[in-house]
């Protein structure tokens, strides 16, 4: 049995959630305590306890605790069972930490699986649907996984109702080989998308206007795609960032009582901060990539680096988690305005 103290570091979600995929990964049995102690609202939410019983359905886990509010866990997992599953969080919360849940474990499950997950497909605090579609799934298939992405239905908070599709593929022992990710590349295209379903066409056009004048982009640069009115009301403003070597999306939400300028700045400054750094990833990406990184050196042994524009307290406590399961340890220094993350088997 691990015992996870959930008051850690940046004491919120990602350590129930990591915590969960590694348990199932590895067939260690948890007790996670102080659940999102460091949360307003601590203790399993909505999206938390949805992400226990996605758990608790891909492997046929024991589970004690699950429970809306608690704070604590027992989790005993069994075999992974790949297939077709069905999640719902029943309200706005992301649907994509869903996946970032059981994915991992998927991986490496012996056949196929197909997921539907339905709630929040653009959340501020958690990835965006586009995120995990052009960033993070990209360095998955690098890796040697097979995964498709679709959306089915945009969900934004409040309402919800979003809808995607996984179809993730067995990865083969020998096909997840390590890589180093030490440089973004030579860049490609860059563009800003605004979806604002249910808003008046006004709020993307000063949202797009103001972003283009701070990052100097204009034209075919500046997109607003056709979003279904009634997937909204809604506003999230993206920013893709394709190089040769990986993808980054960044993305600012709207909300009622805020300026649509005020949104574009957000959003302009951390474009401006990843395009200053020489860093392969942004600091949400590196924090995601960890996870399938470290599994696939206590995989196959050796070792792997990344350098990333920032590492926050999230990625950090993040790798404190995963050391707790994998035989991997992480070494992290600062490295001329950047960060260099090196994963090794030991």
């Amino acid at each position: 049995m691990i015992d996870i103290d959930g008051s850690t570091g940046e004491g919120g979600g990602q350590i129930l959630r990591t915590a969960l995929a590694l348990s199932m990964c590895t067939g260690h049995p948890i007790t996670i305590w102080h659940i999102r102690a460091r949360r307003p609202r601590p203790g399993l939410m909505r999206q938390h306890l949805t992400c226990v019983q996605a758990a608790v359905a891909v492997c046929g886990a024991r589970v004690q605790g699950a429970e809306l509010g608690s704070q604590h866990l027992v989790f005993t997992p069994d075999a992974v069972r790949a297939g077709a599953h069905e999640f719902n969080v029943g309200t706005a919360g992301s649907c994509t930490l869903v996946l970032q849940t059981v994915l991992p474990p998927l991986m490496f499950a012996q056949s196929a699986s197909r997921l539907v997950l339905r709630g929040g497909t653009h959340n501020p605090m958690a990835p965006p649907f586009h995120f995990i579609e052009r960033g993070f799934a990209p360095l998955l298939r690098r890796l040697g996984v097979t995964i498709d992405l679709a959306l089915r239905r945009y969900g934004f908070f409040p309402a919800g109702g979003g809808e995607i599709e996984a179809a993730i593929g067995p990865a083969t022992e020998n096909a997840l080989k390590p890589f180093d990710l030490l440089d973004r590349g030579s860049a490609i295209e860059s563009y800003a998308e605004c979806l604002a379903p249910g808003l008046p066409r006004v709020v993307s056009s000063r949202e797009l206007e103001a972003l283009g004048r701070a990052l100097q982009w204009s034209g075919e640069q500046l997109r607003a795609p056709p979003v279904r009115e009634n997937e909204g009301p809604g506003n999230a403003l993206m920013a893709t960032l394709a190089h040769a070597q990986v993808c980054e999306v960044f993305t600012a939400f709207g909300e009622k009582g805020v300026r649509a300028e005020r949104v574009a700045a957000t959003l302009a400054r951390d474009v401006q901060a990843f395009l200053a750094s020489r860093a392969a990833l942004g600091p949400w990406l590196a924090d995601q990539w960890m996870l399938p990184l470290a599994l696939s050196v206590a995989r196959q042994g050796g070792a792997a680096e990344f350098t990333c524009s920032e590492l926050t307290a999230h990625a950090s406590t993040n790798m404190q988690v995963i050391e707790r399961f994998l035989p991997v340890r992480f070494q992290a220094e600062a490295d001329e305005g950047m960060w260099r993350v090196r994963v090794g088997a030991g």
